[in-house]
């Protein structure tokens, strides 16, 4: 023992851990991207001596004749869409052609019924300035006839912020069970408290009103003698200023608008205007009144 050198054991170097170790599964699949399943089937045909392109002459023909069919249908289709873009084509250009044409035509018959529509109009004013009896402005203003200016209201009504669609309430019938958005029945008392208050002429969203107008509803739009109105509702009145003014609050319809803005908050504002223009009805009906004879009279005759 004493004659025994004692040395440190030999170890071997160490060796150095892979950069790509935590990258195992990568690495695996780089150095196998074939499953070795797969790589035992190819080996099995490969002895078999049936891997690869055929090697019969019957099997090179099916193949050559595969192709053959392959590329007879590609040409084929290609020759063929060939052909039948020129007439795609001139299909599209007469779809075209149709669409300017009867563009064109709806243009011209639009001009045609603005023209007709302004001959109608001057007709009634000449009818109106023979009925008048020397008083033809006054009635073509009356009627709707004629565009005016002058002071007055304006009047804007809108919606609740928060209008339910649903709802109920003690605004609820006829199916309006809606109490926060302003219906038919509200802008007909609106308009109809301006009459009472003195106005000489009304337009709702610049559609001028007669007295055969009519306020209707269609679901939920408002419909002014036919024709969809859009909130905010804008209602626009000539009368005498000030004095109008106060004579419409007053008025049981005045009333009836601040009750809609208390009790359902819907959103309104009332200005006088110094000076305001309402375009004229595009469309009046003149008629003439004529005495109702006696029940009496009526049967002699």
């Amino acid at each position: 023992m004493c004659g025994m050198s004692q040395q440190p054991p030999v170890r071997s170097t160490p060796r150095r851990a892979r950069l790509d170790a935590s990258m195992s599964l990568l690495t695996n699949v780089m150095d196998h991207s074939l499953d070795e399943g797969y790589a035992e089937a190819a080996a099995r045909r490969k002895a078999a001596g049936t891997a690869g392109l055929p090697r019969t002459l019957r099997s090179k023909l099916g193949l050559a004749a595969g192709l053959v069919l392959a590329a007879v249908v590609v040409t084929v289709g290609a020759a063929q869409a060939r052909v039948a873009a020129p007439g795609v084509a001139k299909e599209r250009q007469e779809l075209l052609d149709r669409v300017d044409s009867e563009t064109s035509a709806a243009d011209k018959l639009e001009g045609e019924v603005d023209r007709l529509r302004d001959e109608v109009g001057a007709k009634q004013r000449e009818a109106l300035r023979k009925q008048g009896g020397g008083h033809d402005d006054l009635m073509g203003v009356l009627s709707g006839a004629v565009p005016v200016r002058g002071p007055g209201l304006e009047l804007s009504v809108d919606d609740a912020a928060e209008a339910d669609p649903g709802g109920g309430g003690p605004r609820e019938s006829s199916g309006f069970s809606d109490t926060g958005r302003v219906r038919d029945r509200d802008m007909q008392r609106i308009v109809n408290g301006l009459w009472e208050a003195g106005a000489e002429a009304v337009a709702v969203n610049g559609q001028r009103l007669t007295a055969l107008s009519a306020i209707r509803a269609a679901g939920d739009a408002i419909l002014v003698d036919n024709r969809p109105l859009v909130p905010p509702y804008k209602v626009q009145a000539v009368g005498d200023g000030k004095r109008f003014a106060d004579r419409f609050r007053a008025t049981v319809d005045g009333q009836y608008l601040q009750i809609l803005h208390r009790d359902f908050e819907i959103r309104t504002s009332l200005s006088v205007r110094p000076e305001l223009r309402l375009p004229a009805a595009p469309s009046v009906i003149v008629r003439t009144a004529q005495p109702s004879l006696p029940r009496s009279e009526k049967n002699t005759s």
